[in-house]
């Protein structure tokens, strides 16, 4: 049994069939464009400073997609060896940029559905600053350092634990340490001024989703018969698309993008964290 997750038999045969037809995680991503109003962000931002409170644009949006798993909770599934599983936390995936570098070390953050934004920009802060340090700060840096510290030793340990993870025989100790086995990895790509783009999911691993926020632009729409440009961040979202239907994944996108336009709603735990279906 996965140390990560439970697997999930009561589901649709295309869903059992599916992961046999497209194996690798690369067959079967798919790529969404979403774009998010600013303004509602920004204002709601800016109030919560005058009230002593200060968070980010990345905190709130990643505070809405937890807020979407309490609700939609397939989003944190995933497929290894052509099984689908519940993943058993929710983790997150992100690199940070060490002081003077151009490369950076990435780990994940834990969270769960039913947090506030307030303990959510807490989570973060706390691994930004930690991961900013000098030297290896994490369980990610000391294993990338242990398998790299013997030529050939990162091809055959690789290798080796993709077969664990391959039977579910992983150590927790190990998925733990890796960023590859994680709910989703999120990138604010706008922090080094450049724009969104669509990451691929990887194979190795459990992550099944990606995200990626970009440049903030100007977007034309209509409004009361006029033309106007509204400004709004641009999110390339690759999804593995074996975990759940499309219609639900349409829905989740609606949950999310209504969570952005009143972010209010994550100052309170929600009124229900659903559970996966058994």
């Amino acid at each position: 049994m996965r140390k990560d997750g439970r697997k999930i038999k009561t589901i649709d045969p295309m869903y059992k069939l599916i992961s046999h037809i497209m194996v690798e995680r690369s067959d079967s991503m798919n790529m969404i464009e979403l774009t998010v109003q600013q303004d509602p962000i920004r204002k709601y931002i800016r109030k919560k400073k005058d009230e002593g409170y200060t968070f980010s644009h990345l905190a709130v949006v990643l505070a809405a997609y937890i807020r979407t798993i309490a609700d939609y909770p397939f989003l944190n599934r995933f497929v290894v060896n052509k099984t689908l599983y519940a993943r058993k936390e929710v983790a997150i995936g992100m690199v940070v940029l060490k002081p003077g570098e151009t490369e950076g070390t990435m780990s994940k953050m834990y969270f769960n559905p039913g947090m506030t934004i307030y303990e959510i920009q807490n989570v973060l802060d706390e691994y930004i600053n930690k991961n900013r340090g000098a030297g290896k700060t994490n369980s990610t840096d000391k294993l990338m350092g242990i398998l790299l510290s013997i030529p050939g030793l990162a091809r055959v340990g690789v290798n080796f634990i993709k077969f664990l993870d391959k039977h579910g025989l992983l150590p927790k100790a190990v998925i733990d340490a890796s960023p590859f086995h994680c709910t989703m990895t999120i990138t604010n790509l706008a922090s080094i001024g450049t724009n969104y783009i669509f990451h691929h999911v990887y194979n190795f691993g459990t992550t099944s989703m990606i995200m990626a926020m970009g440049n903030t632009r100007e977007d034309p729409v209509k409004r009361h018969g006029e033309i106007v440009f509204e400004k709004v961040i641009p999110i390339g979202l690759v999804m593995d698309e074996r975990i759940a239907e499309g219609v639900q994944f349409a829905m989740a996108c609606r949950k999310l993008q209504s969570i952005l336009q009143n972010p209010e709603v994550l100052e309170q735990p929600p009124e229900q964290v659903k559970e996966d279906i058994k």
